[in-house]
This record gives C-alpha cells, structure tokens and sequence, in this order.
C-alpha cells in the first residue's frame, strides 16, 4: 500500500457507508465535524484531462476559482464512470492515494490548519485519519484557495 511504503502514520475508521450520504453521514459516524473529513474529487479541465481535488466536507469548490489558480481554461468535475477509469476506485471510495494514474492533485490550503484530517481510505465506508501535512509531503499537492460555504 502506497501509505505503508511512505511511511505514513495513519488509524483506520470504519463506517456504514450510505448511497449520496457523503461527509455528512461519515462524520457524524465517527463524531467529527464535516471541516475535518476531506472529500477526494475527481475533475478534468477543457481538454479532459484528470485531476484530484481535495476539499473539506462542508465547503464546495469555486471550479472557477481552480481553473484560474490552475492556469486552465474550465475545470468541471468528471462524470462518475470517467472519475473511475481514472483513479481506479469506486465512486464513494475514491482515494488521493495510489490512484490508477498519478494525477495532479490540488487540495484546498485551509486543510493544512487542522491538526488531522479523515480522508478515504479506498473503498466505501472507509476513512483514515491523518495529519494533513503528510499529503504535502506523499503527494505534493498543488494548494489553493478555492473553498466555497456550502
């Protein structure tokens, strides 16, 4: 596994997954609020080119703002069966981590603030936790300011 061979510290959280319950039904199952459960997004810009961008649970992405801060025309996300093909999990059980192809990632510069984060961990229903600041050093994330309220 990519975190083992990074030596990256991390517990494992698992849950009932639910269909479209997302990082609202995540958190409340494991008593943390939506802030600290990081969503794996997958998008692709104008030429459909795939990227990964990671963002709190409880805040959207401005695509517009990314595009810019990516120098891209358009970023949109990818339909369900493209995001697969692409990072090679399941929708619901996506994971920045060991994806099929290694995709630019983007993640949201505010997630460096909090002391750890629950991000998925490659299947449904399943979250690690872990310091934010070992995506920096696994993955080197390009980090941006694209949050949105949801």
């Amino acid at each position: 596994m990519f975190l083992r061979a990074s030596r990256v510290a991390y517990t494992e959280h698992e849950y009932a997954y639910v269909e479209r319950g997302g990082t609202e039904v995540s958190s409340q199952a494991l008593g943390v609020t939506e802030h600290e459960v990081v969503k794996t997004l997958v998008m692709q810009d104008e030429d459909a080119t795939p990227l990964i961008v990671l963002m709190h649970g409880d805040r959207k992405v401005s695509t517009k703002n990314l595009a810019r801060q990516a120098g891209a025309k358009r970023i949109e996300p990818c339909k369900p069966e493209a995001a697969q093909r692409h990072s090679g999990y399941q929708i619901g059980g996506t994971s920045p981590f060991g994806t099929r192809k290694k995709l630019p990632v983007y993640m949201e510069r505010s997630i460096l603030e909090l002391p750890k984060i629950y991000i998925n961990g490659g299947r449904r229903g399943f979250l690690l936790a872990i310091a934010p600041g070992e995506i920096v050093r696994t993955l080197q994330p390009v980090l941006v300011d694209v949050a949105l309220e949801d």
